[in-house]
């Protein structure tokens, strides 16, 4: 059969509007979404995207540690590398194993000049230190880039004065298995840069910030992050749910794409992401960002990582619930307990200081990398209906979890 195959395959012609993918959200503030990307204005975004956010050149190597089976694969493992006729290493397994050095020593082997990683893969290797880092070459790097969530500061630093030597841009982008690509992020070399902030929008995308009312805010301010006007990265629908397409995104504020995150804009026009809506806290009349908290929290030593949710107070209304993981020699402990609240309070304020703080050896996340916030909610209010847990990576880690609840300390 192959010796009578013509070598010619005719290319089959799309229109631009023709779906591209269907690709399911990762669950971490309800129930999957079925996200529909189109032909042309999804290519065209993140070629766009990847060339313009990495300063791609030929010559280049570049690494993208995520899940291909998630938008940021999609993105920029697939679709905008192949389309720049990138070179790009593809990599299956864990930072970790099977040693912590495992991610340096692909740069070092492939001359890595563009890496890609998410804030949860930084902060897990900050715990090791710098000595891992040491045995090998990094000096190919000449771009490091964060995507997935708000990165904190310090683990921003860590990553730009280690990892790259103080010589590489951290290329902070924010965007979502909505948006196809980049929506804010800086620009290499062209953007100065803020550790935490995501900067400036994208070429052509045009945000703004609203109150609860649906007021646009001028100059500084902190509200909800919105689109004015669509992009060609935008997903066209979800798939078969209408209803739910225009709800979710459309229906709070008409005119407006509604990401679900919160935002601060400062004095200088940079955009800071304070994290999603659905997280923020009302105590006692005051709306706390979960992420601002979860920032202080890792400021510590000996904190690796941070996840701050609400539960339910017969006064305040809401009170916080911190899960901390430990770097590896820190003990867990009243003391620790003690320091963490102090700290919280004076880099926020006695408002925001947490009520219980429970030690959590692992969280529970995504396979790419996203802390399922809501399974926190719910263990924090010790409610086992814990809804759809298809796209957790460890689900073993819940049932550790409840079982600590008790070890937090109030």
């Amino acid at each position: 059969m192959c010796m009578d195959s013509s070598d010619q395959c005719e290319p089959e012609w799309m229109d631009s509007e023709d779906p591209l993918f269907i690709l399911y959200t990762s669950g971490s503030t309800g129930k999957p979404k079925g996200v529909l990307h189109t032909v042309a204005g999804y290519l065209l975004y993140t070629y766009l995207t990847f060339k313009y956010v990495f300063d791609y050149r030929h010559g280049d190597v570049f690494w993208c540690t995520a899940d291909i089976g998630w938008i940021t694969g999609h993105s920029y493992i697939t679709y905008g590398p192949l389309a720049n006729g990138a070179t790009s290493v593809l990599f299956e397994g864990i930072p970790t194993y099977p040693h912590v050095g495992r991610l340096w020593e692909i740069i070092q082997k492939y001359k890595v000049t563009k890496f890609y990683t998410a804030p949860t893969a930084i902060r897990l290797l900050m715990k090791y230190g710098r000595e891992p880092l040491q045995k090998y070459d990094l000096s190919s790097l000449q771009i490091l880039g964060s995507v997935g969530e708000p990165i904190n500061p310090d683990a921003w630093l860590w990553y730009h004065s280690v990892v790259g030597q103080g010589q590489c841009p951290v290329v902070d982008t924010f965007w979502q298995t909505e948006t196809g690509g980049h929506v804010l992020t800086p620009l290499p070399a062209a953007t100065p840069l803020k550790p935490g902030s995501a900067t400036f929008p994208f070429f052509g995308v045009e945000p703004t910030i609203l109150n609860e009312h649906g007021e646009e805010l001028e100059g500084e301010a902190e509200g909800y992050l919105v689109f004015r006007r669509p992009w060609p990265g935008i997903m066209r629908a979800l798939y078969k749910n209408q209803e739910r397409f225009e709800n979710t995104y459309f229906k709070k504020f008409p005119g407006f794409y509604v990401t679900g995150d919160g935002c601060r804009r400062d004095k200088d026009g940079y955009y800071w992401i304070t994290g999603r809506i659905d997280d923020m806290l009302n105590v006692s009349g005051h709306l706390l960002s979960t992420s601002e908290v979860e920032g202080a929290l890792t400021e510590h030593p000996g904190v690796a990582e941070a996840a701050v949710v609400g539960r339910p107070h017969q006064v305040k209304g809401e009170c916080l619930h911190c899960f901390v993981s430990l770097k590896g020699s820190t003990e867990f402990n009243h003391s620790l307990v003690q320091e963490l609240k102090t700290l919280v309070r004076e880099k926020i304020g006695p408002i925001a200081t947490p009520d219980f703080i429970q030690n959590a050896p692992a969280l529970p996340k995504t396979r790419s990398g996203k802390i399922l916030r809501r399974i926190l909610r719910q263990i924090a209010r010790n409610d086992r209906d814990l809804g759809d847990l298809s796209t957790l990576a460890d689900p073993k880690v819940v049932e550790k979890l409840f079982n600590q609840r008790n070890e937090g300390s109030a």
